[in-house]
């Protein structure tokens, strides 16, 4: 099979495409670079069956005609971390909303298959956990951008479900819970790259919050596994399906990195007030169910914290390692 990667050059969509082409896929990469970076692709080069195309979703003459060379669209392409959402609110709305509508409307005149990637932020401030596919969505005020990332990713999942119900475009969703490992940047705000980044240099482990609050982690290799299984299942059209795996509290997530990195780094505290901006809301747990999941494939992502956490720390000292030395100035002979 064929298949288009929106965002294709980020990191769960390197991981992707890299899953596929050692199954003997052919994929189609797009992306802007915005937040993907060709050092996540560099190493596909090789394969036959990769191409890869730096434009936009604005370009809907490419996108038309990658839809049209496509058996199946992979729309990972979106604004992506809390820090970016905060100081980018426009950017975030555009780039979901308008993003995903051109997907949608490429696809649809093919009758291609959609697969778009939501978050577990759609579930807001529902404190009914675990949280099944089904629950309501609550969100804050419109008046705290915190929300607009959230209601952006929420509206995607309404044109999406809507295509599939009014001109019956066959579409999967699939809502992610903090998907980590390799290749991921901590450039806004992603804890875990962040924490193991800052304990290899013996810098504090930053702590928002009073740390208390615990999400759910996912392998990267266990979500790109999920879509796979879930593009494949005929029953998850026009589903809506969580992704996930592990919680732990945020305070007890710094220490394992410490545990696993073997740093002395300090744990710090840092209100949100102070990381993000004032009025900042977060939710104590945010914790799904993956029955429906483990029902239509018959995949659990299983993948322990402790090596997700090892393997983001190999990648770590690898790029370290691989770094250029820094250059020293020349001096004329005297």
């Amino acid at each position: 099979m064929r298949f288009l990667i929106t965002g294709g050059a980020g990191f769960i969509g390197s991981h992707l495409a890299e899953l596929l082409l050692t199954r003997g896929h052919e994929v189609l990469l797009l992306d802007d670079l915005s937040t993907g970076g060709m050092e996540n692709i560099r190493h596909l080069k090789p394969y036959d069956g990769m191409q890869y195309f730096l434009d936009s979703l604005e370009n809907r003459q490419l996108l038309a005609e990658l839809v049209d060379e496509a058996d199946v669209i992979v729309h990972l392409a979106a604004a992506v971390g809390v820090r970016l959402i905060v100081e980018s609110p426009v950017r975030t709305i555009e780039t979901n909303v308008n993003g995903t509508q051109l997907v949608l409307d490429a696809a649809c005149k093919k009758r291609k298959l959609v697969f778009t990637a939501s978050t577990s932020e759609v579930y807001g401030k529902n404190t009914n956990v675990p949280f099944h596919e089904d629950a309501d969505l609550v969100l804050g005020p419109t008046t705290k951008g915190r929300w607009s990332y959230a209601a952006s990713k929420a509206l995607d999942e309404f044109l999406a479900l809507s295509y599939w119900k009014e001109k019956r475009q066959p579409v999967i969703v699939a809502r992610f819970f903090n998907t980590v490992g390799p290749r991921q940047t901590g450039r806004y705000g992603m804890v875990l790259p962040n924490f193991v980044g800052q304990a290899l240099e013996g810098a504090p482990l930053t702590v928002y919050g009073t740390g208390q609050q615990s999400r759910c982690f996912c392998d990267v290799q266990d979500s790109v596994e999920a879509i796979v299984r879930l593009i494949a299942t005929d029953r998850a059209v026009g589903q809506v399906i969580n992704v996930t795996t592990e919680e732990v509290t945020i305070e007890k997530l710094a220490h394992l990195v410490k545990e696993r990195t073997q740093s002395s780094s300090p744990i710090t505290h840092v209100p949100y007030d102070q990381a993000y901006e004032p009025g900042f809301e977060d939710m104590l747990r945010r914790v799904p169910s993956i029955d429906k999941l483990v029902e239509l494939t018959g995949f659990r992502p299983r993948t322990p914290l402790t090596e997700i956490i090892d393997r983001v720390v190999v990648y770590f000292r690898q790029k370290r390692t691989a770094a250029p030395a820094p250059r020293t100035a020349l001096t004329s002979a005297s």
